[in-house]
């Protein structure tokens, strides 16, 4: 096996496409211990890139926006990495280049696609126009703050619906719940003026366990967040919810965080697409049918094992990333990712409590678990912010 051949007179270029929680690990690798003769590039739209485990709390008034943020910029330049700031747009395989909005495409040697999701705002009528999609995150952070200065307003938004009741949607209903209340008080307007309620077409957190799932309910009615399953949504207005059985929610703000795609332009790459729009790739984290292009996090599926949308699955498969491509670029046999069928969640609740388990496991529940989850997405933050320069 041998690895790919660089062009004559330049070192052999490995183009990261996208900032994801997989490839800040590779910058990182990278620094301690170089690529041998290749060039690193990071392409990335954003200077920020978010880490989506510490967004609830920073919802709830926990985290400040830059806390929940990696320099790029910065790390970039602790590990000698060049980092284009540019939205990429197209993907040319016969030339090996990647093609950017308002600049000169890239070329690679070895190119790995670690991007995120979108919703799809066509799959409910009115999406586009008047919902506060979560993803990408730095869109729904600037929809946040606009919220969160309306509802100060003695005429501002009081009614709050969330559409999708997976960890992502339960854990904003917690957090915006515990974040809007406080604003209101401090506002001096009436917190028991707010309602949220989740919205979700099957039953909450179908995947986790059922100890997890007892526990948000009981806590979703202890908060008063209503919870409306088994309600497919089809329209959102500037009132509110339609349903497809029948009947409206009533919402001044609604936020979706639902199931969501990857970036649109892969659809013309050729890439070899799984019905998400995620790029198919093998257990080696290689795109099928393509040794010289890797795709990993949400806009990736291994074939052999898919999982669900989680940030903990790009977070693991950086070190394994990181490794295949010195294979790869060494010639060596590239070794396998296996991602659990079983992993821990902590969701935060948003008023310093979080609730946590894994399958298997018993539930558990407290401040000590939000305590937990806060140290383990401090430190994972902090590994990259403080690197030295």
């Amino acid at each position: 096996m041998t690895g790919p051949a660089g062009a004559a007179g330049r070192p052999r270029q490995v183009v990261l496409v996208g900032g994801g929680h997989a490839h800040v690990q590779v910058l990182a690798a990278h620094g301690a211990r170089p690529f041998g003769d290749a060039a690193l590039t990071l392409i990335s739209r954003e200077a920020l890139t978010p880490y989506s485990g510490m967004l609830p709390g920073h919802v709830a008034g926990a985290y400040r926006r830059d806390a929940i943020h990696i320099d790029l910029a910065r790390l970039a330049a602790a590990t000698g990495v060049r980092l284009i700031a540019a939205n990429v747009i197209g993907l040319d395989r016969a030339n090996r280049l990647i093609w950017l909005e308002g600049a000169p495409p890239v070329a690679y040697d070895i190119a790995s696609f670690n991007l995120g999701i979108t919703p799809d705002l066509d799959a409910i009528a009115g999406a586009r126009r008047h919902a506060l999609p979560v993803k990408p995150i730095g869109g729904f952070l600037a929809r946040l703050d606009r919220l969160i200065d309306a509802a100060r307003r003695p005429d501002g938004p009081r009614r709050i619906a969330i559409v999708g009741a997976g960890a992502a949607g339960c854990e904003l209903a917690f957090c915006l719940e515990h974040r809007l209340r406080a604003e209101l008080a401090a506002a001096g307007h009436d917190p028991a003026a707010l309602t949220v309620t989740l919205v979700s077409a099957g039953p909450p957190l179908p995947s986790l366990g059922a100890g997890i799932r007892r526990r948000v309910d009981a806590a979703l009615a202890r908060r008063g967040i209503g919870l409306r399953s088994g309600e497919r949504v089809t329209r959102i207005d500037a009132d509110g919810c339609a349903l497809e059985r029948g009947g409206t929610i009533a919402a001044d703000a609604v936020i979706l965080a639902t199931g969501a795609r990857a970036p649109s332009f892969l659809a013309a790459t050729g890439l070899p697409l799984a019905d998400d729009g995620s790029i198919r790739t093998r257990p080696t984290l290689q795109v099928v049918g393509d040794d010289d292009l890797f795709a990993v996090g949400d806009c990736a599926r291994i074939d052999a094992s898919p999982r669900e949308k989680a940030g903990v699955f790009a977070v693991r498969q950086g070190p394994v990333l990181a490794d295949n491509l010195r294979r790869r670029l060494a010639g060596e046999r590239l070794a396998a990712f296996k991602p659990q069928s079983r992993f821990l969640v902590l969701l935060a609740t948003g008023d310093g409590r979080a609730i946590g388990g894994r399958h298997g496991w018993p539930s558990i529940e407290g401040a000590w678990v939000w305590w937990w989850k806060d140290r383990i997405d401090r430190r994972f933050v902090d590994r990259f912010n403080r690197l030295p320069a």
